[in-house]
């Protein structure tokens, strides 16, 4: 599995740890950056990063590393077709896959240790979508959702 990876300076020591784990665990990993500290840097133009390779079909599943993770989330959430939570747990990196078709894994570098964090990361990119049918309407209500966003900004765009 195709994957990438990207941190602010606040995520970057954990980025650091993550990508080579995941390499060693067998997926071809895409780094993004940060590739060196830049206390000035900043966390959306690396979510926004994530999240382009995402909805471009680059790769099928992005991490992004900030301070706690939000930030992260929130921006990478703006791009349609992408589907990113923050998740500092195992149950909750699986089951956002599972059950909501999560393609972005958010992590907070302040929030969360290293050895969990490669925990939550494997429990990501071993999830599958269920395609349960309540699982799936709820898909597609997001989905329609998102569509109708779309389409709303794009007719409040048009003079």
């Amino acid at each position: 599995m195709r994957i990438v990876i990207a941190a602010d300076h606040a995520g970057l020591s954990l980025k650091d740890e993550l990508a080579p784990f995941l390499v060693r665990s067998g997926y071809q990993v895409v780094d993004l950056g940060a590739y060196q500290y830049d206390g000035s840097d900043d966390y959306p133009d690396f979510a926004k990063a994530v999240a382009d390779a995402i909805a471009s079909s680059q790769a099928e599943r992005g991490i992004v590393v900030c301070g706690s993770g939000v930030g992260a989330c929130i921006v990478a959430n703006k791009i349609p077709g992408v589907r990113a939570a923050v998740c500092h747990d195992t149950y909750s990196a699986h089951q956002g896959v599972e059950h909501d078709d999560m393609n972005v894994l958010c992590v907070g570098g302040r929030v969360i240790g290293a050895e969990v964090a490669k925990e939550a990361a494997l429990a990501f990119l071993q999830a599958r979508f269920s395609g349960e049918e309540r699982h799936l309407r709820r898909l597609n209500k997001l989905r329609a959702i998102e569509e109708q966003a779309l389409r709303a900004s794009q007719k409040a765009a048009t003079p």
